[in-house]
């Protein structure tokens, strides 16, 4: 088949653009960034450097695709208004994927986008579902991963500054969390399967309460008594702002994390958890933990 994979080669594309070439597929990755060409070649897939501003070279690019794989990028700090660029994205590919006749689509969503409020930056993937969703004969699936491991690096300042994992979530709370290299996995499992209208799938890894979670990631950097500390809203709203997270974005992240810490973005994912978890469990993601806290 003719895949389109957006995204570049980050988290997610380079492990799914590897497995889609090794499996025989016809693979063009969408970057807007020219120096990516080459490595892109490298793996056996097709480079296409252009904006996902571009409308026309989207749909130029997606012209005669069997399957579109699209994802929002993660400009989360040139674009401190994420909801807002979520919709514009959105409304790219809708564009796109109607000029160039694709009828078969995987969007990278997130777990929490049932919800049409209170989930801060979430609110982005459940506007992006709705557009797709409003595409006439165009069969999607929305993929609906959890929390990302490599969310956890940003605790690496509040460790070294004040020795303990401090958020406005966690504790007690269950987090449940995923693996890009799962996320990869069951999109290129979705893929072999057949296209059926609207479908669902999220995609776990792991899920451990805060304090387990840092006693796992306290033993791999050496300090056993690591802490899960819960703070409020605006503590962390604080925290934030002081470390130069713009006022908007940082009450996004804070709705986003109280919806973890009330329930809210994982209400649905546990009335319809995937049948297998993810292979990646935080032990084994740990490591790369460490790599960061000690190259700090």
């Amino acid at each position: 088949m003719k895949i389109i994979v957006t995204g570049s080669l980050g988290h997610i594309s380079r492990p799914l653009t590897k497995e889609l070439v090794q499996k025989g597929h016809a693979v063009t990755v969408i970057s807007s960034n020219p120096d990516r060409q080459e490595e892109i070649e490298a793996l056996g897939a097709t480079a296409a450097i252009g904006m996902m501003e571009d409308v026309a070279f989207l749909a130029a690019t997606f012209t005669g695709a069997d399957i579109v794989y699209c994802m929002v990028p993660p400009a989360l700090y040139t674009e401190p208004d994420r909801v807002k660029f979520y919709r514009s994205i959105g409304s790219n590919y809708v564009q796109a994927i109607q000029q160039a006749g694709v009828k078969r689509v995987i969007h990278l969503s997130s777990y929490g986008a049932d919800l049409d409020k209170g989930t801060g930056l979430i609110l982005g993937a459940h506007f992006v579902e709705v557009m797709l969703n409003e595409l006439p004969g165009v069969a999607v699936t929305h993929m609906r991963p959890t929390y990302f491991y490599y969310n956890l690096f940003s605790f690496i300042g509040s460790i070294k500054a004040a020795g303990v994992m401090a958020a406005n979530y966690g504790g007690d709370d269950k987090i449940v969390m995923v693996s890009p290299i799962d996320i990869a996995a069951a999109i290129a499992e979705e893929i072999e399967l057949p296209a059926t209208g609207h479908k669902i799938r999220y995609v776990a890894s792991d899920s451990l309460t805060g304090h387990e979670i840092a006693s796992i990631i306290g033993a791999a950097i050496g300090k056993p008594d690591l802490k899960w500390v819960v703070i409020t809203d605006e503590q962390m709203r604080h925290a934030m702002e002081s470390n130069g997270v713009p006022a908007k974005l940082a009450g996004d992240f804070i709705d986003m994390f109280a919806s973890v810490r009330n329930g809210d973005l994982a209400r649905d994912y546990h009335l319809h958890p995937p049948a297998v978890m993810g292979h990646v469990k935080l032990t084994d993601f740990v490591s790369e933990f460490a790599a960061a806290f000690n190259a700090k």
